[in-house]
């Protein structure tokens, strides 16, 4: 097995029908900017009801129809927000979490100590996180907490730090793919390839996400030189 393997992170959505909720950080190919994404997928009718809504280089999660929402506690919340020059992605609240510990001098790590899994058993679906940190150089970083066991007994807590390099992203997701539970995802976030432009990127993918499955996708690119943002958002439920 090669190491430095990187994929095409549309032949890994393709052959996966359920990941669940992903994020990938990491470097445009021409080296000009920083890059996240981060997409959901649903498989019952309370969380396909959802749409990406973007203000101000942020992204909250609302319901397309505020009259069916039956749990809010596990899908609404704000994936996507600004602290300074970093960007925290997470699939959870607990995005409010790292802020607000970053805002009171805690790391990215330190903030995610207050958190876990979250309570949705048998499932346990892990708490995925990361950020991008241009206040200092340019570094990302990526976390997942997951239970130890079926029974969600205890925490295990991974924290991944990377140095950018041109053209490479890291991706991780909340399972491995569908069951029943669902199978939390295991390993390391993989290497995927992240090109310059970013209509290619988000369309690669959106196109390849499970078509039943899929409901929003919401991609940033941050000129490294300049802070200037760019963004692309798809809402299954707003074609």
């Amino acid at each position: 097995m090669n190491i430095y393997e990187t994929a095409d992170i549309g032949a890994l959505l393709k052959e996966n029908s359920y990941p669940g909720r992903g994020i990938v950080l990491g470097k445009s190919e021409d080296g000009k900017h920083a890059v996240f994404a981060y997409f959901i997928m649903g498989r019952s009718a309370n969380s396909r009801n959802r749409i990406f809504v973007e203000k101000d280089q942020e992204m909250t999660i609302y319901p397309f129809d505020a009259s069916k929402v039956e749990d809010p506690s596990l899908i609404i919340y704000s994936p996507v927000r600004r602290v300074w020059n970093k960007w925290v992605v997470t699939n959870g609240d607990q995005t409010d979490t790292v802020v607000d510990g970053l805002l009171a001098g805690e790391s990215f790590a330190t903030a995610l100590e207050k958190r876990e899994f979250e309570p949705d058993a048998p499932n346990y679906t892990p708490r995925i996180s990361g950020i991008i940190d241009l206040d200092d150089g340019f570094i990302y970083k990526l976390s997942i907490l997951k239970s130890a066991d079926e029974k969600g007994s205890a925490c295990n807590r991974y924290c991944y730090r990377y140095e950018p390099l041109n053209g490479l992203g890291h991706f991780i997701h909340t399972y491995n793919c569908d069951g029943n539970p669902i199978p939390t995802f295991t390993g390391e976030p993989r290497r995927v390839r992240i090109p310059s432009d970013i209509d290619k990127f988000a369309k690669t993918i959106w196109e390849n996400l499970d078509p039943d499955n899929k409901v929003s996708l919401y991609v940033g690119f941050i000129d490294l030189a300049t802070k200037k943002f760019s963004s692309r958002l798809f809402n299954k439920n707003q074609a």
